[in-house]
């Protein structure tokens, strides 16, 4: 049995990514005073009572609303109902009993599903404050007030949440996912692939740039293994970050990142290798993790005999800090090769993974510099004594020498050419760091 889940739901603005937040235990969904802040799903872990559970923080609901966001959210906010096991409706006392509130409050009894409410923003918790008893009215049972900016009256609510959950059984801790974030420019395609994979509309599509503004998780398993694909709020030139919501939504892309295990750095193929889609690439370079350039919108270039090859070439020229970084070619609208992704996939992540003993290592280091003998400065020889590897993902190997300042980059780069050569390493940096023998480290 699956962990039970708990979705989040309400109308906008009335503390929902507060109270999510704060079972969560972090910053995980975006929080701010202008409503609808938080539009799509958002996933995380949360324990009580010795029982792991996920939460689901959705977007405010407004029911009766032309809006094509506000629909989208809405829909969205009904996605995560259906998956449900329990669903917290939280409402503002200082707002009172509104027909939004009402109107919300009918679609999860048509739900059927068990629903505790949560009158949130109370100044006093314990007896129930006087304000909160108008939203008997909803139907729906019994109220808790709780104030989720000051962390009261939660014990008691999360007590009548763990009622309703399913009897603990086998749970899958998804130990065994590869975590992959899907990141680039806004209006690459990332929302529309992440949908192409998991096969239903899982984040929000829009031709608007910008649309999903928190990272969103997805899980999938299938033939070629176990995955969770985190599509992100597409990175931004920092210039054009004018609001507070998309600085936390940078902020978001980056977290993304460091808590992938791989990376897909999707192109505009109709628009082409820009200065952001490298800035965008050395994020991922820079953070060490293994990543594949997936050019997307393929179907809406024009074919002739070497246009992949010179387009893969034109690829390679603007990431020359990425060659291991290996390129596919796709359309998510279409799926064409989308297929292929989950290969590479695993070729990269056990590429990042891949561990060599000692002896492999300074076997190679040995035939290494017997070839291309050692950079020298003044008549003075750099020496690597031996070394070892320190750590994966990505691989991080000490060199052990006389003294670090006779390394000339480009014999470092020699080196780590002979490590792919000759073990492979497809798809993630190699770090090499110099210790001086001598010296205290």
């Amino acid at each position: 049995m699956s962990k039970p889940i708990v979705a989040v739901v309400g109308r906008p603005n009335v503390g929902k990514s507060t109270f999510f937040n704060y079972l969560a235990g972090e910053r995980v969904s975006i929080v701010d005073d202008e409503p609808g802040i938080t539009r799509d799903r958002i996933y995380a872990e949360s324990e009580w009572r010795g029982r792991a559970f996920s939460i689901i923080d959705t977007g405010g609901i407004e029911p009766k609303t032309d809006d094509m966001i506000l629909k989208f959210m809405r829909e969205q906010a009904q996605i995560a109902i259906d998956t449900a096991d329990v669903i917290v409706f939280i409402v503002d006392i200082k707002a009172g009993l509104t027909a939004d509130d009402a109107d919300i409050a009918e679609i999860l009894r048509k739900s059927g599903k068990p629903v505790v409410v949560a009158v949130n923003k109370a100044d006093h918790v314990g007896n129930t404050p006087t304000d909160a008893y108008e939203f008997y009215n909803l139907g729906l049972g019994e109220i808790f007030a709780i104030s989720s900016a000051h962390r009261l009256g939660i014990g008691e609510l999360l007590d009548e949440v763990f009622t309703y959950f399913p009897e603990a059984g086998s749970e899958d801790e998804n130990e065994d996912r590869i975590a992959v974030a899907v990141i680039g420019k806004p209006n690459a395609g990332k929302s529309s692939l992440v949908n192409r994979i998991v096969g239903f509309e899982r984040t929000i599509v829009s031709d608007v740039p910008g649309t999903t503004r928190d990272a969103i998780d997805s899980d999938l398993s299938n033939e070629f293994g176990h995955f969770r694909f985190i599509d992100t709020a597409g990175l931004r030139k920092k210039s054009r970050i004018d609001v507070s919501v998309e600085k936390y939504s940078m902020i978001r892309a980056l977290a993304a990142i460091e808590r992938a295990n791989v990376c897909l750095i999707l192109i505009d193929a109709a628009e082409g290798v820009t200065e952001q889609d490298t800035k965008v690439a050395g994020y991922a370079h820079n953070a060490g993790k293994a990543s594949i350039i997936v050019v997307n919108k393929w179907d809406l270039i024009e074919k002739e005999t070497g246009t992949l090859e010179n387009y893969e070439r034109q690829v390679r020229e603007k990431f020359p800090f990425m060659a291991y970084a290996p390129i596919l070619f796709i359309s998510a609208k279409t799926g064409q090769r989308v297929h292929k992704l989950y290969e590479k996939i695993n070729e990269v992540y056990q590429g990042s993974s891949l561990r060599l003993s000692t002896g492999m290592l300074n076997d190679l280091l040995n035939e290494a510099t017997a070839m291309v003998p050692t950079p020298q400065d003044k008549g003075k020889h750099l020496k690597i004594y031996y070394g070892t590897q320190v750590g994966v993902r990505p691989p991080q190997f000490a060199l052990f020498v006389n003294d670090h300042k006779l390394m000339h980059f480009s014999y470092e780069r020699y080196l780590e050419n002979q490590l792919r050569k000759n073990y492979g390493y497809t798809g993630t940096p190699i770090w090499i760091m110099l210790r001086d023998k001598n010296k205290e480290n």
